[in-house]
């Protein structure tokens, strides 16, 4: 990231945090006000003004103390290294774990991934609900255009979820530019209904929020249950935090995208509260006829935007979930020379698009889908709160943190979390009607990340109690008389872990008697970093004997960063002092241990985890395909393994 007034929330990164990180909760005025309308009251004989002005006020003052007050006063000073997001607040756990709190972290663990889990359910939920409710437009335009609504949705998701591999760098400039124009948009429309129904102003105050909620106590709760879907994306802000700094991202909230939702938020509340019957779509209320189609248009353009975001946030956090142990390695294609967080990961990217457009038509309209997005986004927001309480609360205990300050960011997000457990309890009514949904993908989800998280680990238990020491292991290869013969060439043997020896290196030392007088023996490693400096991204040992052609390296990289193998190896061939001169990418034979997994009767591990598990590693990529190693160079040696 460059430095300077840019970085820190000049223009340039302002413009870019408005196309990239508000475009989710900028397009909730489409969806969120329609559906607290619809569970706030039972027909609009009931809708009115003083009960649209208590709705109105509770969602207002819930996007100021959840995103203002939890997102960008206190997450977005909760950066791991400059990155964010749930993954970020985990590894800033694992730092300041004890031995004494290993029960606590590993419980906070299965936290996170719950809330990783929930994000990408959120994931496949944006763009489905997005999209139709903007293509809900040409309904209000002309009723008989009703029957294009799902298929104009489709056909734009598919169209997005075609070009993902291509990369957005290309289209990306005009993110932010049509993003201002939609927050313009929805301003002036707020504006212009405002001033016909000045009143509306009152709900800024919240009194409105205690009246409503003594007069109606059943109802408001309830209705919160939908509230929570004014602040849909809201974690975008925290997430994107490596990408666009602080700074942009806290001043292109409170003085574009807040003031823009508000003034739309109010102006929808004026038209409802006009005519009771504006509540069927409150947001293209505010539209005169005219303007409609072109509306729908902007509107898509900026849902568009909205599921591109989410789409790029899936794709990062299963990356970093892999580089953190929870997940299987998957393919990773970078699309930008430019840019080293523009990835695609083709898994993922059909996976999710054959669920959204599943959806889609499984569901058909953005209110069927309200009860199941609202969930979503409560937990994952719940999850944000309760880890970024569990960090506060750690540091303090540590010292690392301390004063007045320490002790306000915890009460601030004690309260938050306060109000975000009453949001979760107001949601699960709501489970039958589509709330099961994010709770089947959150709990599939997490169910495969805790059984690969734990199968790996006993398996990297195993492999290190069966490997053999490497230092006797190469003296045996050294000995007078050895009957291990030292051929021409380079050899490079990869390991899990630079204290276990490569069971390819024993298979060939111990049964095939032979081995290449040049050997890297390269271990890739990954740290709770989002990166790593390349000054500090190689150690070369040359393992006691400056002599053998035997050398161990240990590469290090952050779980955003990118594994240059040719780079890599040109860089140890330098540290070595000469040792292993000739390994050269282009002629050296790679060697890949391929742990055979089998079932242990008595493991702890239940039979049908073990066969979860083993389904994962079927479909995980090795070394061979992760780095594009040369078939005609490459050799994979087998070693069973018990799980």
């Amino acid at each position: 990231m460059s430095s300077g007034p840019a970085r820190a929330g000049g223009p340039v990164l302002l413009l870019g945090a408005l196309g990239v990180v508000f475009g989710d909760i900028g397009t909730s005025p489409l969806y969120a006000f329609t559906t607290v309308l619809a569970d706030g009251a039972r027909g609009p004989a009931r809708l009115t003004p003083e009960l649209v002005y208590g709705m109105t006020s509770t969602v207002i003052w819930s996007m100021v103390l959840v995103v203002s007050l939890l997102y960008v006063r206190l997450l977005l000073r909760a950066d791991n290294d400059g990155e964010g997001g749930l993954l970020a607040l985990l590894a800033l756990l694992r730092r300041t774990a004890d031995g004494g709190r290993a029960r606590s972290l590993a419980v906070l663990s299965v936290v996170a991934a719950l809330g990783a889990a929930m994000f990408l359910g959120d994931s496949v939920i944006t763009p489905a609900i997005s999209v139709l409710s903007a293509a809900e437009g040409l309904e209000v335009s002309d009723p008989g255009l009703g029957r294009f609504v799902v298929p104009m949705a489709l056909v734009v998701l598919a169209v997005l979820f075609v070009v993902q591999q291509f990369g957005t760098g290309s289209i990306g400039r005009f993110f932010g530019p049509v993003m201002v124009v939609w927050f313009a948009s929805l301003t002036v429309l707020g504006a212009v209904s405002i001033a016909h129904h000045p009143g509306v102003l009152q709900a800024l105050s919240p009194h409105w929020i205690v009246r409503y909620v003594a007069t109606e106590p059943l109802t408001a709760f309830l209705s919160l249950g939908a509230v929570v879907l004014a602040f849909t994306g809201a974690e975008a802000l925290y997430a994107d935090l490596g990408h666009f700094g602080r700074e942009a991202i806290a001043r292109a909230w409170s003085f574009v995208v807040l003031p823009a939702l508000v003034v739309a938020y109010l102006g929808q509340a004026a038209a409802v509260a006009a005519d009771p019957a504006a509540a069927a779509n409150p947001f293209y209320a505010l539209v005169p006829g005219w303007l409609t189609l072109p509306m729908v248009v902007l509107a898509t353009l900026a849902t568009i935007i909205a599921s591109q975001a989410v789409i790029s946030g899936a794709f990062t956090v299963v990356q970093q979930a892999s580089r953190l142990g929870l997940l299987p390695t998957v393919h990773v294609r970078h699309t930008s020379e430019e840019q080293a967080g523009q990835i695609y990961v083709p898994a993922v990217n059909w996976l999710v698009a054959a669920a959204v457009l599943a959806l889609v038509v499984l569901f058909g309209s953005s209110a069927a889908l309200a009860s199941a997005y609202g969930l979503a986004v409560t937990v994952t927001v719940t999850v944000t709160a309760t880890m970024f309480l569990a960090l506060r609360t750690r540091q303090a205990a540590i010292g690392e943190v301390t004063g007045t300050a320490s002790r306000a960011s915890r009460a601030a997000a004690g309260l938050v979390l306060a109000l975000v457990l009453v949001f979760l309890a107001a949601n699960l009514p709501k489970i039958a009607s589509g709330g099961w949904l994010p709770i089947g993908i959150g709990l599939v989800l997490v169910v495969v990340m805790t059984t690969w998280a734990r199968g790996r680990a006993t398996i990297d238990q195993r492999r290190r109690a069966d490997s053999p020491p490497l230092l006797e292991l190469l003296a045996e290869v050294a000995a007078p008389g050895s009957a291990v013969e030292r051929v021409p060439g380079s050899a490079v043997f990869f390991s899990r872990h630079p204290d276990v020896t490569p069971g390819a290196l024993s298979t060939m030392v111990e049964q095939v008697h032979t081995l290449q007088r040049v050997v890297l023996l390269l271990t890739i490693a990954t740290v709770d970093r989002p990166s790593v400096t390349d000054e500090d991204r190689l150690q070369l040992d040359r393992l006691g004997d400056e002599h053998d052609g035997v050398c161990q390296a240990t590469a290090t990289y952050g779980y955003a960063d990118h594994v240059d193998l040719a780079g890599l190896l040109a860089r140890a061939v330098e540290l070595s002092d000469g040792e292993l001169d000739g390994l050269d990418p282009a002629t050296t034979t790679f060697f890949v241990s391929d742990p055979v997994v089998v079932f242990d009767r008595g493991a702890s591990m239940a039979r049908w985890r073990q066969r979860v598990y083993l389904a994962l590693d079927r479909v995980t990529p090795d070394a061979v395909d992760l780095f594009r190693l040369p078939s005609e160079r490459t050799v994979v040696i087998g070693r069973q393994v018990t799980l």
